[in-house]
């Protein structure tokens, strides 16, 4: 990722600035903290897999953050802090971008499999993810800071609730990495543990077609109010599936429901399309 390759150099200035007037020992945790998180989201960002799509989509929002907290902080030119803001809002952007999930999903593909990953329900990505983040950025920040500002009792109580706190958080975070459908020679595998309690195969003999959904389906939705194109899975007979404890699909949560038709929204929906009629899925 290019423009994260150059986050030091556009915002080094701003934050050197913003750090000028701490004490020493604070400064030199704070750059080591920075640098730390600068080359562990360069190393996942050149290593697509699921795990580092998450770290990536963790620690590039981070830098956000730091720039903006500097430029509130310091006391930059505003040509630093605007060089500073365009290059890191442009890595935010670009860790976002569906294709890119797509690469990095794929990166921890088995064999001829294909994971295309799936839109995540607004009530995650406007208000639980925003949360879980902030979270886990103030567990591992916060101990390091308070610890070399030598407040000893806070610091250590802060690691010590922030290293539970953090795995939590991140282990919640990268569910939202390991959303996808998944292509495999057997068939189609819906892989949601946010609205399913485990990965469900469809085999090929048993869909009857895949296509953009109809208003007014009666399809069990399993979008959970996702913004953009549904797509409606339609079998040739019902098939068992366990909602997840979380409860986003339709149904109660843990209730096993009898699904003659399932709905699904996929990040890029005409790359599903595309991948099911590659593998010969019937679409009409």
């Amino acid at each position: 990722m290019v423009a994260w390759a150059v986050v030091p150099l556009a915002a080094g200035p701003v934050l050197d600035d913003a750090l000028a007037g701490r004490d020493e020992a604070v400064r030199s945790a704070a750059s080591a903290l920075l640098w730390v998180g600068w080359a562990v989201g360069f190393v996942a960002a050149v290593v697509p897999r699921s795990i580092t799509l998450t770290v990536v989509r963790v620690v590039v929002p981070g830098a956000a953050a730091a720039v903006v907290w500097a430029a509130v902080a310091g006391e930059p030119s505003t040509a630093s802090a605007m060089a500073a803001g365009l290059v890191v809002l442009a890595a935010v952007a670009l860790a976002f971008v569906p294709e890119v999930g797509t690469r990095f999903v794929q990166g921890s593909a088995y064999g001829d499999e294909r994971r295309l990953l799936l839109r995540p329900p607004p009530m995650l990505a406007a208000g639980v993810v925003p949360v879980a983040w902030t979270m886990l950025a103030g567990a591992v920040v916060a101990p390091v800071v308070l610890l070399a500002a030598g407040e000893w009792w806070w610091g250590g109580a802060a690691a010590a609730a922030g290293a539970p706190l953090a795995v939590l958080m991140a282990r919640s975070l990268h569910g939202l990495s390991r959303r996808w459908v998944v292509f495999v020679p057997a068939g189609l595998v819906l892989h949601d543990g946010y609205a399913l309690d485990g990965p469900v195969l469809f085999p090929r003999r048993l869909v009857a077609s895949l296509a953009p959904a109809l208003e007014g389906t009666d399809a069990l939705d399993l979008t959970a109010g996702a913004a953009g194109l549904a797509l409606e899975l339609r079998l040739v007979e019902t098939v068992p599936v366990v909602l997840a404890a979380r409860g986003l699909g339709r149904g109660r949560a843990g209730e096993t429901v009898e699904a003659h038709r399932l709905l699904f929204t996929p990040t890029r929906p005409g790359q599903v399309l595309a991948t099911a009629a590659d593998r010969r899925f019937p679409l009409t």
